[in-house]
């Protein structure tokens, strides 16, 4: 019997297998990284490294090393200079040298910014430092009434190609669903430069709290249900950019990380499954890929990978407008 092939090809990094641990708390620790590697997985996500925090922890050091010395002339002699503190990205950045000295599998680092400067900044320093790629986590919310989509979409572009051009490493960029030309978008992110699509990111909702009357942070991880929205453009972009795809968001099973492939994605990531169950959980992903890809007689991921695209499905308009009525009429409760 042969053998499957579970390789894959991400971001011009070839990797083991297509589960990809995504950026969460589990990257903090080098012990739970290592177990994910002894999973199986092809690659991992570091957490990303956020410009506010690296910002306010520079200010908070520096306000509290000043605080008083204008009282006593003495104490200021007594200040240490900035760069002997471990502020600003220093501790990311040796936390990322850390793990790629323990692990074999390519290691990804993720960037949250808010400046242009930050973003090419920080995404040199990562580079620098030994990431294997770098994913651009830009957390858009178009909440300014001024603004248009052009120019939320031409800020993003402009964004991805200014990293692109400070950086040797490839660059992956972690759209939001709420676009409103998605595969425009991504042709757009690709000619600047962008080596791969990540869909998608999941907003964090705010709630209320009823009895203090705030507004209060409401994190919750996903659902299997919540596959079908990124399924969907993985399908219809798989035949229409130049480049990887990375599918994130409800992979809770063997069964959604095959469909995942099937639908165009080069590598399935995992968030809320591994947070749930632990990083040993990447081989239940990996092994049910390969039982249900093998069991309908493919013998590779890259035989498998877009047999239900779009461009490559029985029935294409299932992706589209057409299949939304049927869908509605043949529902029985």
């Amino acid at each position: 019997m042969t053998e499957f092939d579970l390789s894959t090809d991400y971001l011009g990094l070839t990797l083991r297998s297509p589960i990809v641990a995504s950026a969460s708390p589990i990257g903090r620790d080098l012990l739970a990284v290592e177990a994910l590697e002894a999973a199986g997985v092809g690659a991992v996500v570091m957490p990303s490294l956020f410009e506010e925090q690296i910002e306010n922890d520079a200010r908070t050091l520096a306000h509290l090393l000043h605080q008083g010395s204008e009282s006593f002339v003495e104490a200021a002699t007594y200040i240490p200079e900035m760069d002997e503190y471990r502020t600003g990205p220093t501790p990311y950045l040796h936390h990322l040298q850390v793990v790629r000295r323990h692990v074999h599998v390519p290691v990804i680092a993720s960037l949250n910014g808010t400046t242009p400067g930050g973003w090419t900044e920080y995404a040199a320093q990562m580079a620098d430092a030994g990431a294997s790629a770098i994913e651009l986590n830009p957390y858009l919310v178009a909440a300014d009434a001024h603004h248009t989509a052009v120019q939320v979409e031409d800020r993003l572009v402009s964004l991805v190609e200014d990293v692109c051009a400070a950086v040797e490493v490839p660059v992956a960029v972690k759209l939001s669903p709420w676009f409103s030309a998605m595969a425009n978008l991504a042709t757009r992110l690709v000619d600047a430069g962008a080596a791969g699509l990540v869909l998608f990111n999941r907003f964090v909702q705010p709630d209320v709290d009823l009895e203090t009357l705030t507004v209060v942070d409401s994190v919750h991880l996903s659902t299997p249900a919540e596959i079908a929205l990124p399924l969907r453009w993985c399908a219809l972009l798989r035949d229409q950019v130049d480049c990887s795809l990375a599918l994130s968001g409800g992979v809770h099973d063997g069964d959604a990380a095959a469909k995942a492939v099937l639908v165009g994605a080069d590598v399935v990531m995992s968030t809320s499954a591994l947070l749930r169950h632990g990083p040993g959980f990447a081989s239940v992903l990996r092994d049910g890929l390969v039982s249900r890809l093998s069991g309908n007689g493919y013998t590779s991921v890259r035989q498998a990978r877009g047999a239900l695209s779009a461009g490559n499905a029985p029935d294409p308009e299932a992706y589209e407008r057409a299949h939304y009525m049927h869908a509605l009429q043949s529902y029985r409760d």
